[in-house]
C-alpha cells in the first residue's frame, strides 16, 4: 500500500490515515466550539488568523492532513475582525501573489456576484485601495477552509505541548489533544513557540544591538508644548509614565487599537453604545491641546477613517496624530499575558474607544463640525452580529518575536534585500505606532515616543521590496524541529514593523504550509528542507519569489 507521498507503509497505518483523511473530507460545517478527541494529522495550524488559514490551505493543497486551531470564536484575524484595508495599497503588488491574491479576487466576484459595483479592480499594476467588508472576508475565509477538508477547532484555548527532545509531540487545548507530524504557530502573540520553549523577545532592541537606527526611542513627531501634568504634579491619564526611561531597548512595543467599523447609512445603524462610566477628566490631556490649538480637534486628535462598500468606514489608530484610537501603552503586557488578562486588556482597550468617540462627538471643547461628525458614527446592523457590532478582534500589531535561524534587522530590509531562500517578497514600508507618551524632560509639554513613520521609497507611497528569507521562519534547530512560524517571525523590532501587515503574514503563511507539508512528507526538520525542492512547491502556487528587476541595487 502507498500513502499520497507514495512511500511504502504497512496496513495499519495507511487505514489510519485513511480513515482520518475521511473524518476530514466528511466535515461540511466548521467546528464552532466542539470537544476534540486525541487526534492524529499531518499538520497543526494553531491561530486562525489570516495566515493560518493561508498556512492550512496550502498545506492541505499539497496534500496534506489539516487541521486548524484558534482560541478564538471567529475566523480570518484582523481581516474578519474590521481590518477592512490591508494596506497592500503600499506595498510593491507586482511583488504579491498566491494565496493572498486569489482571496481578493474571491472577495471581488462576491461582490460582482452580489451586483455591486466596487471603486477598484484587482489589477496588480496600480495601488488601488482594496477594501472590503469584514463579513465578505469572513465568508471567503470559510469558503477557503471548507473546500480544502480542513478540520476547524474553534475556542481551543492552548494549555501546553508536550516535545520528545527538539520535536513537538502534542498539542493540548482547553478541549482536547492533537498530535502532528509539523506545527506552524500563526498567533499574533506567538504562544505556540512560547509554550514549545523556542527563544525568542518581546520589546525593543537598543540601537547598538543590531546596528539599528531606527531601534530604541524615536521622535519623529513634535513635542506638545502643554503642561502634562495634574494639581497635584502628577502626569494625566493617557500618559504612560513620569519619564522615556533609558534608551538602550526595554519591553515597550506599539500600541494597539481597534478597527471598527462604523456605517453612515440610517437603514444599517444602530447606535454608538454609550461608554460606562464616563470620565471626561481622562481626556483632559486632550482638552488642553484643543483648547490652545482649536484646529488640532478632528485632525491632531482623531481617528483615521477609510471608505468602505456598504457605505461604512474603518476606523484607525491615527499614526501620525497625538491623539487617537491607540491607547498607548495599554499593550506591553498582552504578549506575555494570560487568556483572563488578555480579556481585561481587550476590555480597556474597548472601553477607551467609546470614551474617545463620545469625547469627540460631545464635549463641548470641540467644535461643533467635528461633534456632528462622530455623531453620525453608528454601529452597522450587518457586521459582527454575535457581538453586537463590535469588533471582536483587537489590532494586536506586534507580540513575541522568535529568535530563531536568521533575525531579520533593519539592514535586511533597506540593503541587504537579496537572500538565497526567499519565499515571500515583502514591500511594506517601516511603519511603527507610539510605543510610549511622556512628559518632556522640563515637564512643561509632552511626547509620544516610538513612532516610525513609513519609509517609503523616494518616488511613491510604497516600501522597497526585499526577499523574506525561509531561515527566518525557523527556530534554532537546537530548540525545536517541526515548527514554523510565519506571523511572529525571527526579526528585530524594526524589521516586524515592515513585516506586520496582513499581507505579507498570508504570504508567508502560505509558503509554511508548504514547507510544512513537504517536511512532513519527506520525514525531514524544516531547517534542512531543501529550499530549491519547496522553491519549485511554492511557484506552483503561485508565490512570487524573485525581486522586480529594477528594485535590485536601488536605493
Amino acid at each position: 500500500m502507498y500513502c499520497a507521498n507514495g512511500k511504502f507503509t504497512s496496513f495499519f497505518v495507511h487505514f489510519i490515515s485513511c480513515l482520518t483523511a475521511l473524518l476530514i473530507c466528511i466535515r461540511i460545517t466548521p467546528v464552532a466550539s466542539a470537544e476534540a478527541p486525541t487526534m492524529e494529522v499531518d499538520v497543526l495550524v494553531y491561530g486562525a488568523t489570516p495566515a493560518g488559514v493561508c498556512a492550512a490551505v496550502a498545506a492541505s493543497r499539497e496534500g496534506a492532513s489539516v487541521v486548524l486551531v484558534s482560541p478564538y470564536t471567529y475566523v480570518g484575524g484582523m481581516v474578519s475582525g474590521g481590518l477592512s484595508l490591508s494596506d497592500s495599497n503600499q506595498c510593491v503588488r507586482q511583488s504579491m501573489g498566491g494565496l493572498f491574491v486569489e482571496i481578493h479576487q474571491r472577495i471581488y466576484k462576491y461582490y460582482q456576484d452580489a451586483g455591486v459595483k466596487l471603486n477598484y479592480t484587482i489589477d496588480l499594476t496600480n495601488n488601488d485601495k482594496w477594501t472590503y467588508e469584514p463579513h465578505v472576508a469572513e465568508k471567503v475565509f470559510h469558503d477557503l477552509i471548507n473546500e480544502a477538508n480542513i478540520a476547524l477547532y474553534l475556542e481551543h484555548r492552548l494549555v501546553s505541548v508536550t516535545k520528545e527532545s527538539a520535536r513537538i509531540k502534542t498539542l493540548k487545548t482547553s478541549k482536547g489533544v492533537f498530535r502532528a507530524g509539523q506545527f506552524i504557530d500563526a498567533t499574533y502573540e506567538g504562544d505556540l513557540l512560547a509554550a514549545a520553549d523556542v527563544s525568542y523577545a518581546v520589546g525593543r532592541e537598543s540601537k547598538k544591538q543590531y546596528g539599528e537606527s531606527l531601534a530604541g526611542h524615536q521622535f519623529p513627531k513634535k513635542s506638545v508644548e502643554i503642561s502634562p501634568l495634574d494639581e497635584a504634579g502628577k502626569p494625566l491619564p493617557l500618559l504612560t509614565g513620569e519619564s522615556l526611561g533609558e534608551d538602550n531597548g526595554d519591553e515597550k512595543i506599539m500600541t494597539y487599537s481597534f478597527r471598527v467599523v462604523v456605517s453612515t447609512d440610517p437603514n444599517n445603524r444602530q447606535p454608538m453604545p454609550e461608554p460606562a462610566n464616563y470620565n471626561p477628566a481622562r481626556f483632559e490631556l486632550a482638552r488642553r491641546y484643543i483648547r490652545a490649538h482649536p484646529a488640532a480637534a478632528g485632525k491632531d486628535v482623531a481617528v483615521d477613517g477609510y471608505p468602505l462598500p456598504g457605505k461604512k468606514i474603518d476606523l484607525n489608530n491615527g499614526i501620525s496624530k497625538q491623539i487617537s484610537s491607540g491607547l498607548v501603552g495599554a499593550s506591553w503586557a498582552w504578549p506575555e499575558a494570560g487568556y483572563e488578562e488578555r480579556e481585561k486588556i481587550w476590555e480597556a482597550h474597548k472601553q477607551y474607544t467609546l470614551e474617545l468617540i463620545w469625547f469627540l462627538k460631545t464635549d463641548p471643547v470641540v467644535p461643533k463640525k467635528v461633534r456632528q461628525k462622530y455623531a453620525a458614527y453608528g454601529l452597522p446592523k450587518d457586521e459582527f452580529k454575535k457581538y453586537g457590532g463590535w469588533p471582536p478582534a483587537l489590532y494586536v500589531r506586534e507580540g513575541r518575536r522568535m529568535i530563531g535561524e536568521h533575525v531579520l534587522a533593519q539592514h535586511d530590509i533597506l540593503q541587504d534585500i537579496i537572500k538565497d531562500d526567499s519565499i515571500c517578497i515583502s514591500s511594506f514600508p517601516i511603519d511603527s505606532h507610539d510605543c510610549q507618551r511622556v512628559p518632556t524632560a522640563d515637564s512643561k509639554g509632552w511626547i509620544n515616543e516610538g513612532t516610525i513613520f513609513p519609509k517609503h521609497t523616494s518616488r511613491n507611497r510604497r516600501g522597497r521590496p526585499y526577499q523574506v528569507p525561509y531561515r527566518s521562519l525557523t527556530p534554532k534547530r537546537d530548540e525545536c524541529v517541526n515548527l514554523l512560524v510565519p506571523v511572529c517571525l525571527s526579526s528585530t523590532h524594526v524589521a516586524f514593523s515592515s513585516i506586520r501587515v496582513e499581507p505579507t503574514w498570508m504570504m508567508l503563511g502560505q509558503s509554511a504550509g508548504v514547507a510544512a507539508a513537504m517536511a512532513h512528507a519527506t520525514k525531514t526538520d524544516v531547517q534542512k528542507l531543501p529550499y530549491d525542492a519547496l522553491k519549485q512547491r511554492l511557484l506552483q502556487q503561485n508565490m512570487v519569489l524573485d525581486l522586480p528587476a529594477k528594485s535590485v541595487g536601488a536605493q
